[in-house]
């Protein structure tokens, strides 16, 4: 990777809400983290019902509309059983290797450790995603094509 790319990468990181960023490319790995608190937590999920659908502009001023809301459930507190599986990145996830492509896991499935449960996009690199344990997927909480952010939740694995 050279000097111009690196300092474009670091520039990136510091000016947007990411602690850090990790890129393998070809044999080369960088890893920018930022010192500090990261600047804003995560963003909350989206909760979406029937009868108010989300309206107005996100917190980034992207508009929302009831479409993009992904509906999470609400009622159930998170115990460490149904602990979610977090994005480990900021990108585009999509839960196939391609487009028509069969999904890498569907609600029902069960996963292994290492198992890939979708791809992340970022930065015009592709990045599968492997799970960090084994269980049965309960609930995929993102939709294909959906931009995530940092600690964002993606699936409920038990």
């Amino acid at each position: 990777m050279d000097l111009r790319k690196l300092k474009t990468l670091i520039d990136l990181v510091a000016e947007s809400n990411i602690a850090e960023l990790e890129i393998t490319e070809g044999e080369g790995k960088v890893r920018i983290v930022k010192s500090g608190p990261p600047l804003v937590q995560p963003p909350p999920a989206l909760v979406a019902s029937p009868a108010q659908p989300p309206q107005g502009t996100g917190p980034s001023g992207v508009s929302v509309d009831s479409a993009a809301a992904v509906p999470v459930a609400a009622a159930e507190p998170e115990s460490p059983a149904l602990e979610a599986f977090r994005s480990p990145m900021v990108g585009t996830f999509y839960r196939a290797s391609a487009p028509g492509a069969a999904a890498f896991i569907n609600v029902g499935d069960t996963v292994a450790v290492g198992q890939t449960l979708g791809v992340i996009e970022a930065m015009k690199l592709m990045n599968e995603i492997p799970s960090d344990r084994a269980g049965l997927v309960r609930e995929i909480l993102i939709e294909n094509g959906q931009a995530v952010e940092f600690g964002q939740p993606l699936f409920i694995i038990v």
